[in-house]
């Protein structure tokens, strides 16, 4: 019997195959010894095509490590596009530059090095974003998704990966504080106004997880939702 293994390396060979500067995005990454945390490529091209689908110019990513998401971000944009990233690490920002820069896609990127709830504040004024994409500590979840929805429009798209976290995310273990996070993360894209998000569940190369798919509502011209959210009420 085929494993879920079979059917990822099926999806991605016949729908994605081989492409030379992701690849070596993922090599220099791995040689670096960075985490292999980087989205599955059959979700990286969903990403990418959510970029398209909506018509997105200004991109958001949370979480940047080497850039293989932000290539397929990148490479989704249209003429004059671009992807604003940020990342914790200097370090993985100067390897995640390295990366895009192989891709051809520097050009499109700007990454701002520091924690992600210090740097979205900075971003106040700008043009809003039509997609936001977060994939980073998952503790601070709640926070990301209230600068989401700050720095977007209605009719922004917001990704938020890793929300199932191998099943964890129904019954979350005691002192684990990312599964914490991520189920935070979901009980408040159900319960907040300005979200209207569904989620997935996802089972590829990287195992069990999941992501969660919102748009964002017209209740974003009003600000954040004054009600206790459930996790406010549990504590």
């Amino acid at each position: 019997m085929p494993t879920h293994d079979d059917v990822d390396a099926f999806l991605t060979d016949t729908l994605i195959g081989r492409d030379p500067a992701l690849d070596a995005a993922l090599a220099a990454q791995q040689e670096a010894g960075l985490p292999a945390i980087e989205v599955s490529p059959v979700s990286a091209k969903l990403l990418h095509l959510l970029v398209r689908i909506s018509g997105a110019r200004r991109v958001l990513e949370i979480g940047t490590l080497g850039g293989y998401s932000t290539i397929w971000l990148a490479r989704a944009l249209p003429e004059g596009g671009r992807v604003v990233t940020i990342e914790a690490e200097e370090r993985n920002a100067r390897l995640a530059h390295d990366n895009l820069a192989r891709a051809g896609v520097a050009d499109r990127v700007e990454i701002r090095v520091g924690r992600g709830l210090d740097v979205l504040p900075t971003l106040v004024g700008e043009e809003p974003f039509d997609l936001v994409f977060i994939d980073a500590d998952k503790e601070s979840n709640p926070g990301y998704l209230d600068w989401a929805a700050r720095l977007g429009r209605p009719g922004t798209v917001v990704v938020l990966d890793n929300v199932v976290r191998a099943g964890a995310v129904a019954d979350p273990p005691p002192g684990d504080t990312k599964v914490a996070g991520a189920r935070a993360g979901v009980v408040m894209l159900g319960e907040d106004p300005r979200f209207d998000a569904t989620a997935l569940q996802t089972l590829d190369c990287k195992g069990w997880d999941g992501l969660a798919l919102a748009l964002l509502t017209d209740a974003v011209a009003s600000g954040p939702d004054p009600r206790p959210t459930r996790s406010d009420r549990d504590h």
